[in-house]
């Protein structure tokens, strides 16, 4: 019994350690994240040190933390996706500006949203924390591992790979030779010049409140997620309109102000790239008072992609009533 109890001592203090890290990570004013995003990450911290970094998954994520029902689905709704983006690159800041030498590393690698805990001086190191470690353990002496069908079907694997690639290396320059160069198949070329193109800018943040430029990040991704499902639109990303000189090209600009925490009023137009005519724009006021941001973000995106796909002033692309 005394191996355990001190198996129990020893993860019991290691995850003691990973809590003071994360106060000091949270208490830090380096650490720019807002407070849904705090609070995304010590659930997650939490739930890995209890034992539950297996069912870490959007769905439970989104319902606990981001007060969604169980009908979420995270292919329409992408809030978990984005927040834990904007919390890699919080953390990343972090380190990199003043938690350096920070005795513990928390980070969230990428393609999941379970926590990876390491030591301070170099994340490869053996000393890694061990608590929500899931890394597989070489087999005993006399206790080989039996063969599977991946180990037989990985040698015909390779070869067959390399023959694809030398196959395709052979006919891309046989296709070369087919097209003109810089021109594309007629079916995709009239089906790219019939879509409208977007550029979604960074909205402004008025008023200097934390609140505000959250909202106006939170309303800007949420715009993007929704009109790239319109299928006569094609969304670009700032600084990117200028590349393919194809179909017509519209800037959607913004900002945003959060009076006393509870009214918002948001500015939204369309300018029309060619020769900077406001084609469209609305005013949005909402009161937070009675529900979330994250709500009235996804609200207002809805209802700013709803009216935009359906103007008239948008030429082809502009859906007619």
């Amino acid at each position: 019994m005394a191996p355990e109890e001190g198996g129990d001592s020893q993860a019991r203090q290691e995850s003691a350690s990973i809590r003071a890290q994360l106060d000091r990570m949270l208490a830090s004013s380096e650490f720019l994240a807002p407070e849904r995003g705090r609070r995304f990450l010590q659930y997650i911290v939490e739930e890995t040190l209890d034992g539950h970094g297996e069912q870490l998954k959007a769905s439970t994520i989104a319902q606990a933390v981001f007060g969604r029902d169980a009908s979420f689905d995270a292919q329409n709704d992408p809030v978990v996706r984005i927040e834990a983006g904007r919390i890699r690159r919080a953390i990343e800041r972090y380190y990199l500006v003043s938690g350096g030498s920070d005795p513990i590393r928390i980070t969230i690698p990428k393609g999941g949203y379970v926590p990876h805990f390491s030591s301070g001086e170099n994340d490869s190191k053996p000393g890694d924390v061990s608590a929500p470690s899931y890394e597989k353990k070489e087999n005993p002496p006399g206790h080989e591992r039996p063969l599977t069908y991946r180990d037989l079907l990985l040698p015909i694997g390779i070869p067959a790979l390399l023959g694809a690639m030398v196959v395709l290396a052979l006919i891309r320059p046989l296709a070369s030779y087919l097209l003109p160069a810089g021109t594309l198949p007629a079916p995709a070329q009239s089906m790219l010049n019939s879509k409208t193109r977007i550029v979604v800018e960074p909205f402004a943040a008025l008023g200097a409140t934390a609140q505000g430029a959250d909202f106006a990040k939170g309303v800007v991704d949420q715009l993007i997620a929704k009109l790239v499902k319109v299928d006569d639109f094609v969304v670009l990303a700032p600084g990117q309109s200028g590349m393919e000189p194809i179909g017509p090209l519209f800037n959607l600009q913004g900002s945003a102000l959060v009076e006393g925490g509870a009214a918002l009023r948001l500015h939204v137009r369309l300018i029309n790239g060619a020769d900077g005519t406001v084609v469209w724009a609305n005013q949005y006021d909402r009161d937070l008072s009675d529900q979330t941001i994250l709500d009235v973000e996804d609200e207002v995106a809805a209802q700013i992609t709803k009216e935009i796909s359906t103007s008239r002033k948008l030429g082809r692309s502009g859906s007619e009533p």
